[in-house]
């Protein structure tokens, strides 16, 4: 009875210095974080939403850190070349994936990826909410949703419409609008290289009747008459667009649908570092430069835990899988 007491106290100490250890480890880690330059992936391509929120928010992390933070763009796949190349990635902190909404819907609607969007990543800190607009090429002639929906049901399946290719936000938003108004349009995919701003084009350029898209992205095309915005996407106008109705104002009762951004690491990354790096882009996200930024931008500042955030993402991922459910019984 003497032995056994004796080796149970001795497992127990054994333990309680594992604990300190591993404990002292992760302090170490999170201090020394980061001890070189960190890189952000975008998906999207020069001049998108996520590129321009990366370049604002890179050096903003590189004065608070003292290391350099570049920004990678690696558009391409359906915006998926950029998370394929994050989640083969050392899982060490140094390589950031700043994505859209889109890393969540991909999960439901894209079965064939090289990498699991929820499985292989770890959601560290959302970033900025903003509307989406829906727009029309100026020579398709249509100038509001109600157009929109008329032209459509006119001709069930011949009209179409652009995005940057399944499980993105701009098809996701498109699918979503086009069940809830009750019309049948044809699915124009881009080509595997295409960025947003070249699926925009398509749509000023004819090939494509309509296409919903981030405001920043398509405001100078509004602005010289090439694009007409229909309606904005989320429940309140947009300050960028206050004339423009929301598509809920506009007919289509109850929607809503919001383009979020968010950073996220490879999963295997350290805890410790998960933590300091949520915590530092909380507090650089928080910071009146980047609030003014993103507000001007026509964005709302995000604010979550770690844990937060990684639940709010499962439960996007859980929407998107439901409104494929019903588009496809």
């Amino acid at each position: 009875m003497r032995t056994n007491s004796r080796i149970v106290a001795f497992l127990s100490l054994l333990l309680v210095g594992f604990a300190v250890t591993h404990a002292e480890k992760s302090s170490a880690l999170e201090q020394d974080y980061p001890a070189k330059p960190v890189h952000i992936i975008e998906p999207f391509g020069l001049g998108g939403g996520p590129d321009l929120l990366a370049r604002t928010l890179a050096p903003k992390l590189s004065e608070l850190w003292g290391q350099p933070v570049t920004v990678e763009n690696h558009p391409g796949a359906g915006a998926t070349a950029g998370p394929a190349q994050v989640a083969k990635s050392p899982a060490d902190g140094y390589t950031l994936l700043l994505n859209t909404s889109a890393q969540a819907y991909s999960a439901a609607f894209l079965k064939n990826l090289p990498y699991d969007p929820l499985k292989d990543f770890i959601p560290v800190a959302p970033l900025t909410s903003q509307p989406y607009v829906l727009i029309a090429g100026k020579l398709a002639g249509i100038t509001t949703v109600g157009e929109l929906i008329a032209a459509a049901k006119a001709k069930p399946g011949k009209l179409k419409f652009g995005s940057t290719g399944p499980g993105t936000g701009t098809h996701l938003g498109v699918v979503k609008s086009n069940l809830s108004a009750g019309i049948n349009a044809v699915d124009v995919l881009p080509q595997p290289t295409d960025a947003i701003a070249d699926v925009v084009a398509g749509t000023i350029e004819g090939h494509t009747t309509y296409v919903i898209a981030p405001i920043s992205i398509v405001l100078p095309h509004i602005r010289d008459g090439q694009l007409l915005p229909l309606g904005v996407t989320t429940a309140r106008r947009s300050a960028l667009l206050p004339q423009v109705p929301t598509i809920a104002e506009a007919g289509v009762a109850g929607f809503d649908f919001p383009i979020w951004y968010g950073i996220w690491v490879p999963a295997g990354t350290p805890a410790a570092v998960v933590d300091k790096l949520s915590k530092d882009i909380g507090r650089v996200m928080g910071g009146p430069d980047l609030r003014d930024w993103i507000t001007k931008h026509g964005g709302e500042p995000m604010s979550m835990t770690q844990p937060e955030f990684a639940r709010f993402v499962q439960g996007e991922s859980e929407s998107a899988a439901r409104l494929i459910s019903s588009r496809n019984p």
